[in-house]
């Protein structure tokens, strides 16, 4: 089993942010847990099926110098623990993407459904899925008011087994988006809500082993992720959709 604190790290040791002693400790890591090892090899071959495949485009001196002047990760001492270690890499690794998204510029824009699953991912690895903790609709739904242009229909569904967690706002690609969250039994649902125009051209298949659903309503498009089985997931976008016209 890896741990949050294990995959953070293991981004900073593949960027080479450990230094010497650490990286010693952390390869002991490696050698003793082998999937930690396997996500290290996956990690690595997905960089450099990146690097081969997609164009690079060199960002302006102005954006490189913002990006450094806004970003400048500064580690703990080691002694202070792995949450506070792993909280500084998140920070490193988050810089890292930023550079990675400059480095291969605006013509390139990965799919909503991937960036939603991305997303959903993240918000599994925080604390709690959630920035509002709250199973009233009530409560949920003026939260999103004055954050966002426009805020997402919030639907009570807990007598049909999926029940209300609470909301957050995600980032999808340059887009801040409202996310509902659900829970059933022990799964996770995130629903998104996006502009129409976002709307998927083609049929969407699983990613990672995380289903997605998506509906339009209006100026805006649902999308439902979550590792529940097709069945279920289509059950609740099938709920959500019926609920909508509640008061």
């Amino acid at each position: 089993m890896t741990t949050q604190n294990d995959r953070l790290l293991l981004n900073a040791y593949i960027d080479g942010e450990l230094d010497p002693e650490h990286a010693l400790e952390f390869e002991r890591r490696l050698a003793d847990n082998a999937a930690l090892a396997n996500e290290r090899r996956r990690i690595e071959a997905l960089r450099a099926a990146i690097g081969e495949r997609l164009p690079r485009e060199p960002a302006s001196l102005t954006l490189r110098r913002r990006v450094a002047a806004l970003v400048r990760p500064r580690f703990p001492d080691w002694r202070t623990g792995w949450p506070a270690m792993a909280a500084s890499v998140a920070i490193a690794f988050a810089a890292g993407t930023l550079a990675t998204l400059v480095a291969i510029g605006p013509g390139v824009r990965e799919p909503v459904p991937e960036l939603l699953v991305a997303s959903h991912v993240r918000s599994l690895m925080a604390s709690q899925p959630v920035d509002v903790s709250s199973s009233d609709r009530h409560t949920v739904k003026p939260w999103f008011n004055g954050k966002l242009p426009q805020s997402p229909r919030v639907v009570d569904l807990a007598a049909q087994g999926f029940s209300l967690v609470g909301g957050r706002i995600d980032v999808i690609g340059l887009t801040p988006a409202p996310t509902l969250v659900y829970r059933v039994r022990q799964h996770v649902i995130s629903l998104t809500a996006l502009p129409a125009s976002d709307r998927a051209a083609a049929p969407i298949r699983p990613i990672d082993g995380y289903n997605v659903a998506e509906w339009t309503d209006g100026p805006l498009v649902y999308w439902a992720v979550s590792d529940v089985a097709v069945s279920e997931l289509d059950n609740f976008a099938k709920a959500f959709r019926a609920g909508e016209a509640q008061p």
